[in-house]
């Protein structure tokens, strides 16, 4: 499709009868038409990426299957149902942490909780070096504030409750020495709080799994969704794409109209020029004869093509293809030559250094002898 954008951009010059001011409308027409192209084609790449990054290609039967009744999900609805879901999931979190709340009532009680119910007090306590060991301090006055928090500053899952009381008594593990009172209370005391956390953990398992599969559930609503917008997109490519061809057909019509005949002279010149063609690019030529004409077979045992049978578009088409794939077949000749020509001078020059050396050594002997 780009290559006959191209094409119509090559209006014939000094041999047109289009004039000026007509031939710069078709122009602007055709720049219009090629950035038409090209939007299409980063829409087309879009939805190939996506078929590609899920394993799926984009096919047909994609749609069919779609078609038959599979059930898609809009992307409003799956905003709406995420919502739901999380506003829902939320819901069953704060009910989970309002369970924990006697656990954490029956801990803070413990007759050994009393050096945790507050923040340290650093500088009282003359404790200079507390910050250099502990990084992230904390009790059990600052847990229950985040527990009872309004604002939505609070905690949003029980595991962070969870880290914040072990971190009181892994705190007070790491500053305070073994044989002190302070340490023992706090090993006492996270023992007592693992008993009754391993009885509650269950119920913790629980709403991670519903939550897993509810992510789960939610990923493939959305991989629906972007499926079913990719096939819309598919449609929506594929009827663009009929009237780009369309557009591209009525502008090859009016130049064809405005221009000149091809010559007599010009269609042998064309003739003589397809025996100079490669292979491949002889299949080209027999592609464009074949789209001009649907009865042409261009993979029969012997193709004959006839010039004067040819209307006026194949006849150009053929006209810009030849001097393109001649001058392409040229260049890489000239750079074929360029190289070879290289390797040989660089052959030469290695044959004089070596003749060079050679006669440095032997002045060197006789010097010697």
């Amino acid at each position: 499709m780009a290559d006959s954008v191209t094409e119509l951009g090559q209006i014939p010059g000094g041999d047109s009868q289009i004039f000026p001011v007509e031939a710069e409308c078709i122009k602007q027409r055709v720049d219009e038409v090629l950035h038409w192209v090209d939007s299409l084609e980063h829409k087309l790449k879009e939805v190939e990426e996506f078929y590609s990054s899920i394993g799926v290609s984009n096919s047909g039967s994609s749609c069919k299957d779609t078609e038959k009744g599979r059930h898609v999900v809009g992307i409003r609805k799956i905003q709406q149902e995420a919502a739901r879901r999380e506003a829902v999931a939320a819901k069953r979190m704060q009910d989970l942490m309002r369970q924990f709340g006697p656990i954490f009532r029956q801990i803070t009680q413990h007759k050994c909780a009393w050096p945790f119910m507050h923040p340290v007090n650093v500088e009282g306590l003359g404790l200079h070096d507390y910050y250099e060991i502990i990084d992230k301090p904390m009790d059990f006055s600052t847990i229950k504030n985040q527990m009872e928090a309004k604002d939505g500053t609070g905690y949003k899952h029980v595991m962070q409750i969870y880290a914040d009381m072990r971190l009181v008594f892994e705190n007070a593990m790491n500053y305070n020495e073994e044989t002190s009172n302070v340490y023992s209370m706090a090993e006492k005391l996270l023992e007592k709080f693992e008993e009754k956390w391993a009885q509650f953990l269950p119920k913790v398992q629980e709403e991670e799994k519903i939550r897993e599969e509810e992510e789960k559930q939610a990923a493939t609503e959305a991989l629906l969704a972007k499926e079913a917008s990719h096939i819309k997109t598919t449609r929506e490519l594929g009827n663009e794409i009929c009237h780009v061809n369309d557009e591209l057909e009525k502008l090859r019509h009016i130049v064809v109209e405005r221009c000149r005949k091809i010559t007599t002279e010009e269609k042998r010149n064309i003739g003589l020029a397809l025996l100079k063609l490669s292979p491949d690019d002889l299949q080209k030529v027999l592609s464009i004869v074949a789209q001009a004409d649907p009865n042409f077979q261009p993979r029969a045992e012997e193709v004959n093509i006839e010039m004067d049978v040819l209307d006026e578009p194949t006849l150009w088409r053929l006209k810009f293809f030849v001097k393109d794939a001649l001058e392409n077949t040229m260049k890489k000749e000239e750079e074929t030559k360029a190289r070879a020509l290289s390797g040989a001078q660089k052959k030469e020059v290695s044959n004089k250094r070596n003749a060079t050396n050679k006669l440095a050594e032997r002045r060197t002997k006789r010097a010697r002898v």
